[in-house]
């Protein structure tokens, strides 16, 4: 009888540490924009479990842009149905914060970074990088992707219209005059390609004005700042890449597959698809990435467009697994195959280094360009009032009736300031 009862008695204790041990596995719940951004996401999510295997990474259906996720997000909250991880567009980062700060849904990150390693932070994270992902002074998450507009240019096609592909023009005014020549020595072909006309949301606008040296809202931040001849000048600019470098008014993605067809010499794109530009082109024509031209080049900027990775898990063990892998996506090892398999710029300090991306930047120089736009990086921020998905629509089409060359520039640039103004309100 005494053995019957100790067999039970280790039965028993087997099943209380098989049962903890269960209970120590996590599966977070994670949520990203953009189906084709998988190409790196589930990589890295497997590297992440191979050194994590308590925590499985379970991945929701992609949104089709940080537009729809941001909805999706806002639903979500109010159905207490949010995802562990969420990957937000910098540009809606402020609403949503502030959004699931009052219903007690985000977590603040700022406690945790402090826990870490003075000498491990500093090594890993500039102010610069931690600032993209902070709100209302709190670091709500980290950035995760971060990208500035980047030209793409056939240099064959460069040459021929008498352009120099080591010296690209860095102000609007000569690139159009160069697309005008690409243009003219090939009836086939268009000289440019912006296509800000039905871009999901307004990174590309953004970047018409911040290069300019105008911000998007006054000091109030209740009032918009690129009326009037600023604003004019860049609905001019935008016009004058169908009138004069004869880009064709289609979808982004048709445009995309244009340029590696050769059929358009200057292409504008986020990074993000640069290698997947350079694999279908192949050997078709020399492909080269420039930076992105700038008017003014003393206070000119650019918008960050990408991601911050933040954390809405309810659960205190979800919480601490969602860290480790925020930790992980933001880190060396996970932006080195974000570089590698998509182009962005990294948001690690130890990335470039030699012991990751160094060798592949010396083999594959199109894919440093990016890292040139640094200094002119600027935050994505989105407009006050909730309404940002719907500013920008409304501004789209406007822009697009003025690409057609339907609307006027100046009349254009009064509407576009009266209605955002009205839905900021």
């Amino acid at each position: 009888m005494k053995r019957i009862g100790r067999a039970v008695a280790a039965a028993a204790l087997a099943l209380v540490a098989s049962t903890a041990a269960r209970a120590q596995d996590v599966t977070l719940d994670v949520f990203y924009a953009f189906p084709a951004f998988a190409k790196f996401h589930e990589p890295i999510a497997q590297e992440f479990m191979k050194a994590n295997p308590k925590i499985k990474i379970n991945f929701r259906a992609p949104a089709a842009s940080y537009d729809e996720g941001h909805q999706a997000m806002l639903r979500q909250s109010v159905t207490n149905q949010l995802p562990d991880v969420y990957y937000s567009g910098f540009h809606l980062l402020t609403e949503l914060v502030e959004s699931l700060d009052k219903r007690k849904q985000l977590v603040d990150l700022g406690p945790m970074l402090a826990a870490e390693p003075e000498a491990w932070r500093k090594a890993n994270y500039s102010d610069a990088l931690l600032s993209l992902g902070q709100v209302n002074g709190k670091q709500s998450g980290l950035a995760f992707n971060a990208s500035t507009p980047l030209m793409y240019f056939n240099a064959e096609l460069v040459k021929k219209a008498g352009g120099d592909p080591d010296k690209m023009p860095d102000n609007w005014s000569d690139l159009v005059a160069l697309a005008k020549k690409i243009r003219e020595g090939n009836s086939d072909v268009a000289g440019l390609a912006y296509n800000i006309h039905d871009w999901p949301d307004d990174w590309l606008w953004r970047g018409m004005i911040l290069q300019a040296g105008v911000p998007l809202l006054d000091a109030s931040g209740k009032k918009v700042a690129f009326g009037g001849a600023v604003g004019e000048k860049a609905l001019q600019t935008l016009r004058s890449f169908v009138s004069d470098g004869g880009m064709p008014l289609i979808d982004w993605d048709q445009s995309r597959q244009q340029f590696i067809a050769g059929k358009i010499g200057i292409f504008f794109d986020t990074p993000a698809r640069l290698r997947q530009v350079t694999d279908l082109i192949g050997d078709r024509f020399t492909l080269k990435t420039g930076l992105f031209p700038v008017d003014d080049k003393a206070k000119g900027t650019l918008p960050t467009g990408g991601n911050a990775a933040l954390i809405t898990a309810k659960d205190a063990a979800k919480q601490k697994a969602a860290w480790e892998f925020i930790k992980f996506v933001t880190g060396p090892e996970a932006q080195k195959i974000v570089v590698e398999t998509a182009g962005y710029m990294p948001t690690n300090l130890r990335a470039g280094s030699d012991e990751f991306l160094g060798p592949f930047y010396k083999a594959n120089p199109n894919f440093r360009t990016i890292n040139g736009q640094v200094a002119r990086a600027a935050p994505w921020q989105g407009y006050p009032g909730g309404n940002s998905v719907r500013i920008w629509r409304t501004q789209r089409e406007i822009i697009n009736s003025v690409m057609r060359g339907e609307t006027a520039p100046k009349a254009a640039i009064e509407r576009i300031v009266s209605e955002t103004e009205a839905l900021m309100k």
